[in-house]
Order: C-alpha cells, then sequence, then structure tokens
C-alpha cells in the first residue's frame, strides 16, 4: 500500500482568513492521523501566507506520526527547521508571486550547494527530501548528495487537459521512479494529485507515499477530514 501524507497547510489559508484561531491546523492534522495519514505535511513559506511559525511547533509537539517540514532553503528557515527538529524536511522552490510551488527544484546546477545542506541537516538527525522533476539528471544528483528520499513533482501529470501529453507525463515519472529505486532513493510523490487523477500513480516502480494536500482538504469541507483521508487511503490501498 501507498502511503499517505496529509498537507495541512490550506486549514492554516482558512483560519488566517479572519485572523482568529479556527480551524487549528494541529486539530485537522490529528484527525488526518487518525483516519489513517501516515504524515503531516506543512510549508512554511517565506511570506507565512498559511502556516505560521507557531503552528509547526505546535505540529511537532501534537502529532505521533512524522512531520514533513516542506522549506525553502534560506537562511531563515534553514535555522526554524535545525530548531524544530522534525522527521524529514522537504526542500521545494519557493517564489513570492506564485500562488502555489510551480515546478521541481534544479539541484543539478547548485549541487556543491545542496551537498552541504543535505549533511548539515542529516548530522542533525533530520532525513532530507527533495522536491524534483522526473529528470535523469536531477534524480542522478539527488543520490550523488546523498538525498534520503526524492519527491517527484506530479504536475505535470495532474495538470494537463491534453490526454496524451498526460500519458506522456506520467511515463516520465514511471522512468524516474525506476531509476531512483535502482539508486536507493525513497520515491514519493506530490502536486496537483486528486482523487480522480491518483490511481495512474500508483504506477510508479518504489513509490511508497504521496503527499496531498488542497485537494484532500476542499473534499474534507464537505465530508469532513476523516471521510476525506479515508476515501482517498481507498483509492491508494
Amino acid at each position: 500500500m501507498i502511503h499517505l501524507a496529509v498537507n495541512i497547510d490550506h486549514i492554516a489559508t482558512v483560519r488566517n482568513a479572519r485572523g482568529f484561531t479556527e480551524p487549528d491546523p494541529v486539530q485537522a492534522a490529528l484527525i488526518a492521523e487518525k483516519a489513517g495519514a501516515s504524515g503531516i505535511v506543512c510549508h512554511l513559506r517565506e511570506d507565512r501566507r498559511h502556516i505560521k511559525d507557531k503552528d509547526v511547533f505546535a505540529l511537532k509537539d501534537a502529532i505521533s506520526t512524522k512531520l514533513d517540514f516542506e522549506m525553502a532553503a534560506t537562511d531563515e528557515i534553514i535555522d526554524i527547521a535545525l530548531q524544530l527538529k522534525p522527521y524529514l524536511v522537504t526542500i521545494v522552490p519557493e517564489k513570492r508571486m506564485e500562488l502555489t510551488t510551480e515546478g521541481g527544484l534544479d539541484i543539478y546546477h547548485q549541487k556543491a550547494r545542496y551537498k552541504d545542506l543535505t549533511k548539515r541537516f542529516q548530522d542533525n538527525g533530520i532525513k532530507v527530501s527533495y522536491f524534483i522533476e522526473a529528470s535523469e539528471e536531477q534524480i542522478y544528483t539527488a543520490a550523488e548528495i546523498q538525498a534520503d528520499i526524492i519527491e517527484l513533482h506530479t504536475g505535470h501529470y495532474a495538470e494537463s487537459s491534453n490526454a496524451i501529453i498526460r500519458q506522456q507525463s506520467l511515463e516520465l515519472l514511471i522512468t524516474g521512479g525506476t531509476l531512483a529505486h535502482s539508486l536507493g532513493l525513497q520515491v514519493t510523490a506530490g502536486h496537483g494529485l486528486n482523487y480522480h487523477n491518483i490511481i495512474p500513480i500508483k504506477e510508479i516502480p518504489g513509490l511508497i507515499e504521496v503527499s496531498i494536500g488542497h485537494a484532500l482538504i476542499s473534499k474534507a469541507l464537505f465530508s469532513g477530514m476523516e471521510n476525506a483521508v479515508k476515501d482517498m487511503l481507498k483509492l491508494l490501498s
């Protein structure tokens, strides 16, 4: 069975719309765990548009599974991650004006920087994942810098309305997963995945987990967090 990590960023988005304390991302995380989620994902963006600093520390203290701390590799956020000591950091690209992460991180052209960063986190007992495209150069680089995990960017597959392009994107993900698995990397996937497009993603060799946020939170608005998580887990089983 492929595991499900639940991104609770948009619980904070709803909370922040009124500036109050509800809905509480921690409560959402605990419900997701109870429903069977293997971990909780949150992204502390530089502009703090949804998750706040206090949220990540409250989540770390409250949950019993694992905290996947998504982050840009900036000095400020690196320092917070080292203080937080989550189970896992997932390094992602980040642009101030984007609505959400728009593509994979280029680690190939900054190999030395990310190799040092990987070692720095691992020396502090934190596993490291890189959110990358399913390209040979990025996957080989992830292995070379000794990342623990890669998260394959599924946005091109998930967001394409053209069946041919969508299939080509899926085939690239399958090829990338095969390569990563052969190099000893753990493989996860995420971005744009939902209840309608998740089944083909299960074809990626060695895939251990998917990270899903927006689609799951959207469904939870109507059916509740517990049902939303359980319905996704049925599709992944």
